[in-house]
């Protein structure tokens, strides 16, 4: 028996249902939403005047939130520490024609969205879920969370090649899950079941953001449950730790020298590049909107930003018991060993060595483990919201997160202290 954990499990178990609940980024940041609200913070409408009251406060938009926390007599020029994450995750997209089918099949058609690993979608059930948008103007958040639809494998009999040669999978061919039985196909019947399902009258959808989701819950996994199994921890797992931590140190509001930040992007897997990525305008918006509010001038905007400090909290790889050679022969980050330290040197991550002594006095002063990781110098190194944050606003940015594996999977596998232990540095870290 291994020893048992001398850490809180109840973030983790948190993490389980907030993972459950947001098939989306759209529920994501709902979800992500009412939990600031019940601490305390208001939204605040881009298209308002804002004003430089204190207290929690956080702006939505599509698939991103920004929230904030500014404590009582905060001057124009204090600076910010901010904790950066993702919403989105790599999955299967419907197209703007849904509806179609081959041999009495009835189907849906699907893009693919950032690098899923694409056999981990094949004989699952999957349901729908997303955003739709009404001819009112308005928008509809609906979640099918039942056993819907199933990308089909082909049978081994069918391809006997695959045992020898691998599985090769096309992604406009082989990806189009099917959702029923249907001699012909009948355009606008997607859309009419979504509409049945949220409570909506015929011909009421006049766009939609739809994608496909495991219906499996979250769950731990392992002899003693030290680990657990769950989707999109690529990166809603630091959302969540994000949110806890904001939520506590505005709780607690102890003398802070800096205003402590959530910002939670959508679409850093396929580069950033929106209104509501990390490469747009919204977080220097947001922050701008902030100084100018409490009566700040352009020199007060640029000495807050000289001195705020960005953790860009995503997920890494732990070292993989089958495949260790694909590692660093000297960095093996470890399953509950602690959150991870992402270096390299060509930019791919933003640290550096004053940006590692930010971190390092975090995890001191929560009495937090860390580990450092760095890609295989034979291996192409990925990247995250951080070097982006960095370039864009010109503040100092460090990248963090939690070592897991199966990264992009429908299904990844994290350890169950890692998530606690990360939210932990993550409040030391923005009460500065």
């Amino acid at each position: 028996m291994s020893e048992p954990s001398r850490f809180d499990r109840g973030h983790t178990d948190d993490l389980m249902s907030f993972l459950a609940a947001s098939p989306t980024p759209y529920h994501a940041v709902a979800n992500t939403a009412e939990r600031l609200e019940k601490a305390g913070f208001r939204q605040v409408a881009e298209t308002d005047a804002w004003d430089g009251t204190s207290g929690g406060k956080y702006v939505l938009r599509g698939g991103a939130i920004v929230a904030w926390y500014v404590p009582e007599g905060a001057a124009p020029h204090t600076p910010f520490r901010i904790v950066g994450a993702h919403t989105d995750s790599p999955n299967l997209r419907v197209k703007p024609l849904p509806d179609t089918g081959a041999h009495g099949w009835r189907q849906v058609a699907v893009e693919i969205y950032g690098g899923p690993l694409l056999n981990s979608w094949l004989d699952r059930d999957l349901g729908l879920a997303g955003r739709l948008s009404l001819r009112d103007g308005s928008t509809r958040l609906v979640d099918v969370d039942r056993p819907l639809l199933r990308v089909p494998q082909l049978a081994i009999h069918l391809d006997r090649t695959v045992s020898s040669e691998g599985l090769k999978l096309d992604k406009q061919r082989h990806l189009q899950p099917i959702w029923g039985l249907a001699d012909h196909v009948r355009d606008g019947d997607l859309i009419a079941f979504l509409e049945q399902e949220a409570g909506l009258t015929a011909g009421e959808v006049t766009g939609w953001d739809l994608m496909v989701h495991s219906v499996e819950p979250p769950a731990h996994l392992g002899r003693d449950r030290e680990l657990v199994a769950g989707p999109r921890m690529d990166n809603l797992l630091s959302v969540h730790a994000g949110t806890a931590a904001l939520a506590a140190v505005a709780a607690a509001d102890a003398g802070l020298s800096y205003i402590p930040v959530l910002a939670a992007f959508d679409h850093e897997e396929n580069g950033s590049q929106s209104d509501t990525g990390a490469d747009g305008p919204l977080l220097g918006s947001v922050l701008e909107r902030s100084v100018f509010a409490r009566g700040g001038t352009y020199e007060d905007r640029a000495r807050a930003f000289a001195g705020t400090v960005c953790l860009s909290s995503d997920t890494g790889h732990a070292v993989h018991p089958n495949y260790a050679e694909r590692h660093d022969p000297t960095h093996h980050p470890r399953v509950n060993g602690g959150p991870i330290l992402k270096v390299n040197v060509n930019n791919r991550y933003a640290t550096d060595g004053s940006g590692r002594a930010v971190w390092v006095a975090a995890c001191e002063k929560a009495d937090v483990p860390f580990q450092s990781f760095v890609s295989n110098n034979s291996m192409p190194c990925g990247t995250t919201i951080g070097p982006i944050t960095a370039a864009r606003h010109g503040i100092k940015t460090v990248d963090i997160g939690v070592a897991i594996l199966s990264m992009h999977s429908a299904r990844e596998l994290c350890g169950v202290d890692d998530p606690h232990l990360l939210a932990n540095a993550l409040v030391a870290f923005l009460q500065g």
